[in-house]
């Protein structure tokens, strides 16, 4: 592991005046600790922000405000959060173990890097870590990675499970930085690879996230599912996160995020245009997950996420539907 400088902020406005070329922020830990061990990521400097004041979970009115800092842990179990929001408490309990859970903060899992084999490799080639070197994901080991939203220079897939609830729920992640505060709706924070794979999210350098804004849960049944190789400590093949109003037989409100397919968590927004208005019945739900999955460009070893992501919006929907 490469020499660094280590410092601990006082507040998010001091992390932000010491943040510079070559820094890293530090939260938890838990994934960027272990991509410094491979020798992916090679601070100069980390900036210590996980001890910020920013661990708390506070209603304002009909929303909730989640601190960067909170650990994944708290926010599971949280009883607002549980009885408000459970699609997001399960999505967060879906995800990795619970030692882990204990430590990863909120703003950590957003920001998570790909666990794409050739990302974590750095005697291979990767776009993302040397932008021009090339993707061989694509030739290669490519089985769980993304069919929808991809290009010639990567195919990885963004890992959170936490990111896909709040992309259904429409969260809001409140930034300061050197250009100062913003907020960042989600879907938004995270991009497609296009031209800079290298880039994972909209953020600029020095960015901090200090919160995560909880809309008004939104009308509807919602839920949370995962389809992963093993029952605990995997990485979703696909994930959804969806949320369906039914009112005397309609579709009146739709939302569905996916994960496991794309760089980003994705929104599924031809398949709520086909549903909202619409019956709500099997055929339906099996008409808008194929007008979304014609987008879909799988390569030749991951294209049974094709047919596993129709299916997993059709029964998930049908649960969800009276």
């Amino acid at each position: 592991m490469k020499l660094f400088e280590y410092a601990r902020a006082g507040s998010a406005a001091d992390a932000v005046r010491r943040f510079g070329p070559g820094a890293m922020y530090l939260g938890g830990g838990t994934n960027l600790v272990d991509l410094m061990r491979l020798g992916v990521a090679e601070p100069d400097r980390l900036v210590d922000v996980g001890r910020l004041p920013l661990d708390t979970i506070e209603q304002a009115g009909d929303r909730v405000r989640v601190g960067a800092a909170v650990r994944n842990s708290d926010l599971a179990g949280d009883p607002l959060v549980r009885s408000r929001y459970p699609m997001l408490a399960r999505a967060v309990l879906s995800g990795a173990s619970g030692q882990v859970r204990n430590m990863a903060t909120v703003a950590g899992n957003l920001l998570q890097r790909t666990r794409c084999t050739y990302f974590q490799d750095v005697t291979r080639p990767c776009n993302k870590r040397q932008p021009g070197s090339g993707c061989p994901a694509i030739e290669g080991d490519h089985a769980g990675l993304a069919i929808l939203g991809t290009t010639h220079a990567c195919v990885a897939t963004h890992p959170s499970d936490m990111a896909v609830a709040l992309a259904a729920l429409e969260a809001e992640v409140h930034v300061t930085g050197q250009g100062g505060d913003k907020v960042i709706p989600m879907p938004g924070l995270h991009r497609l690879p296009g031209d800079a794979p290298e880039r994972d999210t909209v953020l600029e350098p020095g960015d901090l996230i200090t919160a995560v804004e909880l809309p008004a849960p939104p009308p509807g049944a919602s839920l949370y599912r995962k389809v992963r190789e093993r029952a605990s400590f995997a990485f979703a093949l696909v994930s959804i996160a969806a949320v369906l109003d039914v009112r005397d037989g309609s579709v009146t409100g739709c939302r569905i995020a996916l994960g496991g397919v794309a760089h980003a968590p994705w929104r599924a927004e031809r398949a709520e245009q086909v549903l909202v208005g619409g019956p709500a019945t099997a055929e339906a739900f099996r008409t808008a997950a194929e007008a979304e999955l014609e987008q879909a460009r799988p390569l030749p070893r991951n294209g049974f996420k094709v047919p596993l992501a129709r299916n997993l919006i059709v029964r998930t929907l049908e649960e969800l539907a009276p």
